[in-house]
């Protein structure tokens, strides 16, 4: 039970601290949020990104049954993933209403 609390905190900062950082970069406000679905294929995949070149009926068919089958406390933890950058868009927004122009 701690280690899964332990994970939805830190799949949280680590994708809080990414978006931010690639906000403040690219200064592109919501680029992780759109970003962040393919980060989730390739965490949940477990296929090599070439395979969808060179095999994609098998590969996109692997990817969407192991995306059938992760479980409830995986949901959660890529969920907070998903909500880190998500509040990192919003931070970013406030920053720069704020007048930080380096944001």
């Amino acid at each position: 039970m701690i280690q899964f609390v332990v994970s939805i905190l830190l799949f949280f900062v680590i994708f809080f601290g990414l978006a931010f950082i690639l906000n403040m970069l690219l200064r592109r406000t919501w680029l992780m949020a759109y970003i962040y679905p393919f980060i989730v294929i390739m965490i949940v995949d477990n296929i090599a990104t070439v395979e969808y070149l060179t095999n994609p009926g098998s590969a996109f068919t692997t990817t969407v049954r192991r995306l059938t089958e992760i479980t409830i406390a995986d949901i959660s933890i890529l969920g907070a993933g998903f909500l880190g950058t998500i509040v990192s868009g919003f931070v970013i927004r406030l920053l720069r209403k704020s007048g930080y122009r380096m944001f």
